[in-house]
C-alpha cells in the first residue's frame, strides 16, 4: 500500500511539473481549452490542467525584422525594376496573430509586395529613384492597417534596394557623367572669369597708382623748378640791388660793356647790335688800353 501512495504521488508531481510553465517577459503563450480559445499567458508563473488546456503557441513580442527578396514592379513610365524592402513589425495581440491568418510571415511579405506595386505603379523612374522616404511611409501606413486583424504592428519599412534594367542604369551613368562634366565646365569658366576679373581690376589698380605716382612727380619737378627760378630771380634781384649800393662808375660801366661786347664777337651769333653811344665806349676803350701799356 505504501509503494502505491509513493508512486501515485510521484505520478501527481510529475504531472504537475510537466504542466507547469514560466513565461518570460518577452513572450506570450496562447491557451486553449478543450479546442476553444481560453486565454493569454504572459509574464510569470502559469499552470495547465492536464488533458483539458493545451498551449496552441508560443509568441514572441520582440520586434521582428523581415529582408523580403527582390520584386519586380512596373512604373508609371512602364519601366521594370526589382525593389527589395525590410520590414520592422511586432506582434500586439497574440490571439489575433494565432487566429487572423495561417501564415503570417507568407500573409505579410504577399501584402507588401501588392501594396509596393501599388505604389510604384503610380510614380514615375525618377520620382521613385528620388522618393523613397515617400515610399516608405506610404508602405508603413498601408501595411499598419491592413495587419491590425492580425494583431501586428507595422513600425517601419524601408526600401532596401532599387535595381533599374541595365540599360537604364547605363543610360542613368552617362546622364550623371555629363551633368557632372558640365558642373565642372561651368566652376572652370567662373574660376577663369574670377581671375579675369580681379587681373583686370589689378591692372587698373596699377595704372591709377602709376598715373598718381607720375603726377606727384611732375607736381615736385614744377615746384622744384619754380622755386629754383625764384631763387635766380631773387639772387639777380640781390645783385642789383648790390650794384646800385655800389654806385659803379662810368668807366667800370663801360669797361663791362666792352667785355660783353666782346663775348658776343666770340659767340656764333651772326648779328651785334651797337648801341647808339658806341663812340664814347670806344673812347673809353683806346684810354684804357693806354694806360694799360704804360704810355
Amino acid at each position: 500500500m505504501g509503494i502505491v501512495a509513493i508512486t501515485l504521488i510521484i505520478i501527481v508531481l510529475v504531472v504537475f511539473f510537466y504542466n507547469l510553465r514560466i513565461v518570460s517577459q518577452s513572450d506570450a503563450y496562447v491557451l486553449e481549452r478543450l479546442g476553444s480559445y481560453l486565454c493569454n499567458w504572459e509574464q510569470g508563473l502559469h499552470f495547465k490542467i492536464p488533458l483539458l488546456d493545451r498551449i496552441a503557441a508560443k509568441v514572441s513580442l520582440k520586434e521582428h525584422v523581415v529582408d523580403f527578396a527582390p520584386q519586380p514592379v512596373i512604373t508609371k513610365d512602364n519601366v521594370t525594376m526589382q525593389i527589395d524592402t525590410v520590414v520592422f513589425y511586432q506582434i500586439t495581440d497574440p490571439k489575433l496573430f494565432v487566429y487572423g491568418v495561417s501564415n503570417p510571415r507568407a500573409a505579410l511579405e504577399n501584402l507588401c509586395a501588392t501594396t509596393l506595386r501599388n505604389i510604384i505603379g503610380q510614380l514615375e523612374l525618377d520620382d521613385t529613384l528620388s522618393s523613397r522616404d515617400i515610399i516608405n511611409a506610404r508602405m508603413r501606413s498601408i501595411l499598419d492597417e491592413a495587419t491590425d486583424p492580425w494583431g501586428i504592428k507595422v513600425n517601419r519599412v524601408e526600401v532596401k534596394n532599387i535595381l533599374p534594367p541595365q540599360d537604364i542604369q547605363n543610360a542613368m551613368e552617362k546622364q550623371m557623367r555629363a551633368e557632372r562634366e558640365r558642373r565642372e565646365q561651368i566652376l572652370r569658366a567662373e574660376g577663369q572669369k574670377t581671375a579675369a576679373i580681379l587681373e583686370a581690376e589689378g591692372h587698373n589698380k596699377s595704372m591709377i597708382l602709376e598715373a598718381e605716382a607720375d603726377k606727384t612727380a611732375k607736381i615736385y619737378r614744377a615746384e622744384g623748378e619754380a622755386e629754383a627760378l625764384l631763387r635766380v630771380q631773387e639772387a639777380t634781384a640781390k645783385t642789383i640791388e648790390l650794384i646800385k649800393q655800389a654806385a659803379p662808375d662810368q668807366g667800370y660801366l663801360a669797361l663791362k660793356s666792352l667785355e660783353a661786347i666782346g663775348a658776343l664777337a666770340n659767340g656764333q651769333a651772326t648779328k651785334i647790335v651797337v648801341p647808339a653811344d658806341m663812340k664814347d665806349l670806344a673812347s673809353w676803350a683806346v684810354s684804357l688800353k693806354e694806360l694799360s701799356s704804360g704810355k
